[in-house]
């Protein structure tokens, strides 16, 4: 498996360390992700305190990283509101519902159906000035503001050597479900511009790539 969400919520495996049956892999999930995330827009955007979290309901089930987000949203002052997506028809519905609630912030979840459409959700974002962070660095190289996860190619590389190890003979059992060790944080200081956004400078020291 590559990036099963939460293979232990989903039931895929028993746990990480021990998988217990025969899928293994790889898992984006990681200790306190979905709560830095939530922190680090609020750094860069201290007007955000109504946050949008925009989801695919198809994913697997979000509940510790709902609760790691909701947590870190408690402490800094943010009220998290849950955007879910039904499929590629729900997008209308959604970004509806987003601006109904007056969200001043976005937060966008990783999955295939929003990574096929982000344009549309990028510039849903530009066009009513919301300060959104994505999980995957594509969508700051095409206008977002903010991405914040692991390195999703490295992370899919690393399934070869499960591949290696399994074809050689390995149990999947004994192979322990690895975890991201590496985050990249990426800021385009093009768009911080256009929403007025000042970026701070202990962010921008932090950032693995800046766009300028």
């Amino acid at each position: 498996m590559l990036d099963p969400g939460d293979p232990v919520a989903c039931g895929l495996v028993a746990s990480l360390n021990q998988p217990g049956g025969n899928v293994t892999g790889v898992s984006s999930m990681a200790p306190a992700l979905a709560g830095k995330r939530v922190e680090i827009l609020r750094n860069a955007a201290h007007s955000a305190t109504r946050v949008a979290m925009l989801f695919d309901i198809a994913i697997p089930p979000l509940e510790v990283a709902m609760k790691e987000m909701t947590d870190a949203a408690a402490r800094l002052g943010v009220e998290l509101l849950p955007a879910p997506v039904a499929g590629p028809e729900g997008f209308d519905q959604t970004f509806a519902a987003i601006q109904q609630e007056r969200a001043n912030g976005l937060i966008v979840i990783a999955s295939p159906l929003v990574h096929s459409h982000q344009d549309m959700i990028v510039g849903f974002a530009a066009e009513r000035r919301l300060p959104t962070l994505y999980a995957n660095r594509e969508f700051v190289e095409g206008g977002g503001l903010l991405s914040y996860g692991p390195n999703y190619p490295g992370m899919f590389r690393r399934g070869a050597f499960y591949v290696d190890r399994i074809l050689k003979g390995a149990k999947p059992s004994d192979l322990p479900v690895e975890q991201p060790t590496k985050f990249e944080l990426v800021i385009n200081l093009k768009t911080a511009k256009a929403l007025g956004l000042t970026i701070p400078r202990a962010l921008l020291a932090r950032a693995d790539e800046v766009i300028e």
